[in-house]
């Protein structure tokens, strides 16, 4: 509706619970406005021009969705620790150049915290203590080094620190701690060697390493399964010497799937391919996400809220 400032209703605001002001001009949220939301479950404000979020945000003790999307915003108020019923929380393509040091210690049942498209240099360390933590997309920003301990977060699944590109040059050690997960993806950054307790990561189905002047495991070791990644890493942790596998000859084919060029369509995959980090399912739309064509990914085209409540 192209509103650049919220209408003041006569309704009584405790009534609602979902409410979408998404796609609009909107500079600033009123204080008395969210403080009145007392039983809002939902809020959607992408694609606006918001600066600064109101303290008054901590108020909403029963969100559990936040969509802060595709605006100005610079950081995030302290007092959103406070919205303790927070599931999913996505700040993507803003400003961010810090999260709160205490965002952790009291979003117990958080999720999903996407903040991709930012401008961090490091997450808190009071992230790992997300416990209920499903899926960490941290793409595309500055960042130079993760928090140690990330063992912590037992529930994690899904891992994304990719496109950080000249910062980001060493993964902690505790990386390979995360028992639960299922897919990482640290491709396009400046990682010289894999953390050797990747190995011990029996339920890791995806690894996305490519974009990254790796030494170790070297080159003939990454071009086959996840599974020979593992071993070789495995050994090299137990102390052995790993000798790299031979490499199979592919006539030039296999760098063309690596690299998206054939989605996989119009062929079967054997078992070794379809368990490796060289997946036939790989979207190379997140290669292109990078500050060249940063042009072509609108928040407006992005963030739709007719899939976002789809729920």
């Amino acid at each position: 509706m192209a509103l650049e400032s919220l209408p003041n209703p006569s309704l009584n605001l405790a009534q609602i619970c979902k409410l979408d002001i998404s796609n609009n001009h909107l500079q600033t949220i009123p204080e008395s406005l969210t403080a009145r939301l007392l039983n809002l479950i939902a809020l959607d404000v992408h694609s606006n021009q918001i600066k600064a979020l109101p303290n008054s945000i901590g108020c909403l003790s029963k969100l559990k969705i936040l969509n802060v999307s595709g605006n100005f915003l610079v950081s995030l108020p302290k007092s959103i620790q406070h919205c303790r019923s927070l599931e999913e929380l996505n700040a993507n393509f803003n400003k961010l150049i810090r999260l709160p040091d205490s965002i952790g210690f009291e979003l117990t049942n958080l999720r999903k915290l996407s903040v991709n498209s930012n401008k961090l240099i490091s997450l808190p360390v009071s992230i790992t203590h997300l416990t209920s933590l499903r899926v960490l997309d941290a793409r595309l920003n500055c960042l130079m080094i993760l928090p140690e301990d990330l063992e912590n977060l037992i529930n994690l699944e899904i891992l994304n620190v990719s496109q950080n590109f000249q910062y980001l040059s060493a993964l902690p050690s505790s990386i390979g701690l995360l028992m639960n997960l299922i897919e990482l993806d640290v491709s396009y950054n400046k990682i010289t060697s894999l953390p050797e307790s990747i190995g011990c990561m029996r339920r890791l189905r995806k690894l996305s390493v490519e974009g990254n002047p790796l030494v170790s495991p070297p080159i003939e070791v990454m071009e086959q399964s996840l599974q020979v990644v593992r071993e070789y890493l495995t050994q090299k942790m137990n102390g052995g010497s790993p000798k790299s596998p031979i490499k199979k000859k592919s006539w030039g084919f296999g760098k063309l799937v690596k690299y998206g060029t054939f989605n996989g369509g119009s062929r079967s995959w054997n078992r070794e391919e379809s368990e490796g980090f060289i997946m036939p399912e790989y979207r190379s739309i997140d290669s292109l996400a990078s500050p060249r064509y940063s042009g072509m990914f609108s928040p407006r085209r992005l963030f739709s809220p007719r899939t976002y409540f789809s729920r």
